[in-house]
């Protein structure tokens, strides 16, 4: 879907913005204690009360704030009141400024999508007219990044296999006149992508690496690479039931590579763009890759497979490997790796991994101004030895399953010489249950963080 304001020429029904200690001036001063105290309205966060004109019709709306701790612990609380509100066209009159304003157009315009694909009646909203001052543009690219990672992770493996990711890929190519490269099936074989073709050569839709280049060459060279695994059964180490239901959004990286990439290029910021995918479908069949086999990756490392449910590090490794060949600036890697990152941190707070304070720093405010929570966590070398195995250079998923977050992306890191930053994020990308501008499903994390850290170390 695509994310809008209202025209500006759209008369629009005012909201009035209040905290809980604010509530009582401001009703007298509009002249509605009387309404507020009927219907019991005590201004708690995200709650609403509408006050109707003497013809019935909406005359303006009044949006509880909370108080400050209360609002602390969430985010986007706008997009709360946003989705109780009956269609019309709404505009913030008082209440917020600056940032918080900001921030409560954003939430709106997050709390207006609706995967509607399969839908034959989809979902209208009420709509908000932007305040004067407010970046439209800027939250409208953003919002459209974030919309994109949704409905791609939304997507069904049957409308979403590795054939629909390449088309999706192509399609943003496209439509910011970047140039692509794809290399499929047995080619991958060819140019050297052993492991990614080994994960994907099950499945009836050809493994395969999918390659975008944008942007002036001699500006600083920033790489995107997304887990594109389309759905992941698990292997001959086949998943349960419970563990297999979401496996959809196992592509959960590549989504957001590509939202992020969406939200760059729009801005048309100063980097030289890479976005690489490795793109496939983890399946069963009599050539599926298997426990115990010995893989060589493109690196030249070779990587004993103990489990082929950890096949997301394995295309990693040779997409990395082909990412560092070109010595970037930055080096930026999105996956749903692991589940040990949810136990640590749950499914909200995404941990990233770098070895520069710095670019951590960066992260972490970013995080924090932008709201969109991310946590670090260590490339903590001690557990080095967790990945060395006595037949092989690496191993894939290492016994005892102790710090599985660490290990997954030290073995990424193993990958990654010449880049002269890196960092892993550890996405859910999905949202067990809706919250205020984020409906249940995919979610887009860590990329609106990730255009500011990019947007301010190249501007």
């Amino acid at each position: 879907m695509i994310p809008a304001f209202a025209k500006k020429s759209e008369t629009a029904i005012p909201i009035y913005v209040v905290e809980s200690d604010n509530l009582k001036s401001i009703s007298i001063d509009l002249n509605i204690a009387d309404w507020v105290t009927t219907n019991q309205f005590q201004a708690a966060l995200g709650k609403i009360l509408i006050i109707p004109n003497d013809k019935g019709s909406i005359s303006s709306v009044l949006v509880g704030w909370g108080s400050e701790a209360t609002r602390s612990r969430g985010r986007f609380h706008m997009g709360a009141a946003a989705a109780q509100l009956p269609m019309g066209t709404y505009e913030i009159i008082s209440g917020l400024s600056g940032k918080d304003l900001e921030n409560a157009h954003l939430a709106w315009i997050l709390s207006s999508y609706c995967f509607d694909r399969y839908k034959i009646n989809p979902m209208q909203s009420a709509k908000l007219k932007a305040s004067k001052g407010i970046n439209t543009k800027r939250i409208l690219i953003e919002v459209e990044g974030d919309f994109l990672t949704r409905d791609l992770v939304n997507t069904p493996t049957n409308d979403m296999g590795p054939d629909a990711l390449e088309k999706a890929f192509c399609d943003l190519a496209k439509k910011h006149n970047a140039t692509t490269n794809i290399i499929r099936g047995d080619n991958l074989l060819n140019q050297n992508f052993p492991m990614i073709h080994a994960v994907g050569r099950a499945s009836d839709q050809e493994p395969r690496l999918l390659d975008m280049q944008w942007g002036v060459k001699n500006n600083p060279k920033v790489t995107l690479v997304g887990k594109g695994v389309c759905f992941d059964t698990g292997g001959l180490n086949i998943k349960p039931t419970a563990s297999m239901s979401l496996m959809k959004k196992d592509m959960g990286g590549s989504a957001t590579v590509l939202g992020l990439a969406h939200m760059i290029m729009s801005l048309n910021l100063k980097i030289n763009l890479r976005v690489i995918i490795p793109a496939v479908e983890n399946s069963i069949s009599s050539n599926s890759f298997r426990p115990q086999d010995i893989l060589i990756s493109r690196k030249g490392m070779s990587v004993e497979i103990n489990h082929t449910d950890a096949e997301g590090r394995l295309i990693l490794a040779d997409a990395l490997s082909l990412a560092d060949e070109d010595k970037p600036d930055l080096l930026i890697c999105n996956a749903t790796l692991t589940g040990a990152a949810r136990v640590a941190l749950g499914p909200d707070m995404p941990p990233y991994f770098t070895d520069d304070d710095q670019l951590a720093n960066q992260i972490q405010n970013a995080s924090i101004e932008n709201v969109d929570p991310l946590w670090r966590m260590p490339f903590w070398t001690p557990y080095e030895s967790f990945i060395e195995p006595e037949v092989a250079d690496l191993d894939n998923a290492p016994k005892g399953g102790f710090a599985g977050a660490i290990t997954a992306a030290l073995f990424l890191r193993r990958f990654v010489e010449k880049a002269k930053y890196f960092v892993h994020f550890d996405l859910f990308a999905w949202a067990p249950v809706a919250k205020p501008s984020q409906s249940q499903g995919g979610a887009c994390q860590s990329a609106r963080a990730m255009l500011s850290v990019i947007e301010k170390r190249y501007e």
